[in-house]
């Protein structure tokens, strides 16, 4: 235990030692404040958008770097990155996401967060938005078995027209459908089949009815029953469409998030005049894709297979003071441009 007096004497020494340290403490912190500007200096030089090659979805981005004899290492602009809402919603729910992947487009451009100068607002799938390849998975395995059943019944309805004596109650009934809405065009056609197939099918949950959580059924298959869930009606709806001369171009089965119920749910797209209709088994009716504000689309399926559907990171196009397009990120931290917050789809 140290007395009153050793406690002063240590004090007095304390004092004594920063007294003849100051004078280096000083130039020491002059130094780092020097070589910190510098520093900040040359890093501002090259903090500069950097060409983004992603060519593999989930591949490491290959970065153009400036020259080696830059003093600094440079700071590599990340390139925009596309979220799905399924992603946002298992976060919300507690679900592991796992890891975010970046995403391609299949022509292989490029991707950047600054957008290039014609870039469209809006994508042209269904509720204006963009879609990618999805990654081999649960959904594509699904859809290739799928198209497996439904090239079976496409067969055994050419067997079906050319003989009547061979068909099969669901195939004559589904035939049914198509004939009527070949008789038509337009709209009318989509309506036609959308009614139809919604009067046909009794809602059942592939639970009750296969004993299993989820089953993606064949027209026919449907048929057979006249039972089915949300996904059920949109194939048969596709499959109907596409018999009847509607092109595979203008056809969407969309996998959406229902915000309004809490629920997954699919439906069909279908593009008529540049515009996309909605075909629900929840209403009678067709709405045009801006007027179903409930739906978070999560994935887009046509003849192409599965694709992830998705909003861009950046919509609004930013210039700076000489008219040049700049980074989001730049803009958003006090450039000429104006921030714009992820769209998260």
């Amino acid at each position: 235990m140290n007395t009153g007096d050793d406690q002063v004497s240590v004090g007095a020494m304390t004092s004594e030692m920063v007294r003849r340290a100051a004078p280096y403490l000083i130039a020491a912190a002059l130094s780092f404040g020097l070589l910190a500007a510098a520093s900040g200096a040359a890093l501002a030089k090259s903090r500069k958008p950097h060409a983004v090659d992603l060519t593999g979805f989930g591949a490491v981005p290959r970065i153009e770097l400036p020259a080696l004899h830059d003093p600094v290492p440079p700071v590599a602009v990340a390139p925009a990155r596309f979220f799905t809402i399924n992603k946002v919603l298992a976060k919300l729910d507690g679900h592991p996401v796992g890891e975010t992947r970046l995403a391609t487009r299949a022509d292989g451009a490029t991707l950047s967060d600054a957008a290039s100068a014609d870039a469209s607002r809006h994508g042209a799938e269904p509720f204006g938005l963009f879609t990618f390849a999805a990654p081999q998975g649960v959904l594509t395995e699904k859809w290739r078995g799928l198209s497996l059943d439904i090239a079976e019944d496409l067969d055994a309805l050419e067997r079906c027209r050319a003989a009547s004596d061979r068909c099969s109650p669901a195939a004559a009934h589904f035939l049914a459908v198509i004939e009527v809405a070949g008789g038509l065009d337009g709209r009318a056609r989509l309506d036609a089949v959308n009614r139809a197939v919604n009067g046909a099918i009794r809602y059942t949950g592939d639970m009750a009815q296969w004993g299993v959580a989820d089953l993606w059924s064949s027209p026919l298959a449907t048929f057979a029953t006249l039972r089915g869930d949300c996904e059920d009606y949109a194939i048969a709806k596709y499959v109907a469409l596409r018999q009847a001369g509607v092109a595979a171009a203008d056809l969407r089965i969309v996998l959406a998030h229902d915000n309004a119920l809490g629920e997954d749910h699919a439906i069909l797209a279908a593009r008529h005049d540049g515009r996309w209709l909605i075909l629900d088994n929840r209403r009678a009716d067709l709405a045009e894709d801006g007027e179903v504000r409930h739906l978070a689309p999560l994935f887009a399926i046509d003849q192409d297979g599965v694709k992830l559907v998705a909003a861009p990171f950046v919509e609004r196009v930013h210039h700076g003071k000489d008219g040049a397009i700049v980074p989001a990120a730049d803009a958003a931290a006090g450039g000429s441009g104006v921030g714009t917050l992820p769209v998260l789809l």
